[in-house]
């Protein structure tokens, strides 16, 4: 389950499991694979275990999955 430890700022490494994420390290936000935007980690709701991965919305998660890779 996602916890807060007091630590912030920068990038978050996650380990993105079924319906729940691990922290490996403590940050503020993770990347969108796709855009490239900077998702804050309350925000996060979508994300590829398999490709190991964060969206920023739900286009953005679609279009990885048809395209392989989406447009910025």
């Amino acid at each position: 389950m996602l916890t807060r430890n007091g630590q912030s700022g920068g990038e978050a490494r996650l380990h993105y499991l079924d319906g729940d994420i691990e922290v490996l390290e403590p940050g503020d936000y993770v990347t969108c694979a796709v855009t490239g935007r900077k998702i804050p980690i309350a925000a996060l709701r979508y994300w590829s275990v398999d490709h190991q991965e964060a969206y920023i919305d739900a286009a953005a998660a679609a279009s990885r999955m048809v395209n392989g890779k989406g447009a910025a």
